[in-house]
């Protein structure tokens, strides 16, 4: 049976020996993501599940970068409530004090830990970023952010897929962010809900790392 870049990833992720669109299945998640969030919504509900560790310290990703340096009191408590959580349990990529770090969805490929096949989640709707690797990536809420804290999996639904294939070269002053905005404009914004978005052809070529970065960025619009 073929498979999808999509259907693969999460088949490879769980015990199954086939699946299809619309099935929901279980899986292993390789990284999680979670930037300020973690000390808003995330470690309370975390709190809640009276759990006292985390499935694997070494594979969750701390970083600040949304509102740095913090512009109220109630941001940098968040903050310092983030720092706390991940000191707790001892994150190993624990970036709460290195607020130079970077954009998230910049750090983890920098890093060189987006690599092709992986299954990343994070607390960031735009974790769809690191498609542009090849992983399948995707945002979820703070309740799935706590199960993947204390299990390492996480639930999903096998998406349908759209082969979007690109032709040729961008013309001069055409950017990647031109083209996405373009896809985006022809989809709608609600003519890909629960879809996974694939990108074939020779125009794959013409793209910069960074272009596939902005595209799989904006694929979650």
């Amino acid at each position: 049976m073929s498979y999808t870049i999509a259907e693969k990833i999460l088949l490879n992720h769980s015990n199954l020996k086939e699946i299809s669109p619309g099935q929901f299945v279980n899986c292993e998640i390789d990284l999680i993501m979670v930037h300020e969030q973690l000390g808003g919504r995330i470690h309370k509900e975390y709190d809640k599940l009276g759990i006292d560790y985390v499935w694997d310290p070494n594979k969750i990703f701390f970083i600040l970068d949304h509102w740095v340096p913090p512009p109220t009191i109630s941001a940098a408590e968040m903050h310092q409530d983030a720092r706390n959580f991940a000191e707790k349990y001892k994150f190993v990529h624990n970036y709460g004090y290195q607020v130079d770090k970077g954009i998230c969805h910049q750090v983890l490929p920098e890093m060189g830990f987006s690599r092709p096949g992986m299954l990343i989640v994070g607390s960031d709707s735009h974790t769809t970023t690191y498609g542009a690797f090849n992983c399948l990536s995707t945002g979820i809420g703070a309740t799935d952010v706590s199960v993947v804290f204390a299990t390492g999996k996480l639930w999903f639904k096998v998406p349908e897929s759209f082969k979007i294939n690109l032709s040729g070269e961008l013309s001069t002053g055409v950017m990647s962010k031109d083209l996405i905005l373009k896809i985006v404009g022809d989809l709608s914004t609600k003519g890909a809900i629960y879809k996974s978005l694939e990108f074939h052809g020779d125009g794959v070529n013409d793209l910069s790392i960074d272009g596939r970065m902005t595209i799989s960025n904006m694929v979650v619009e």
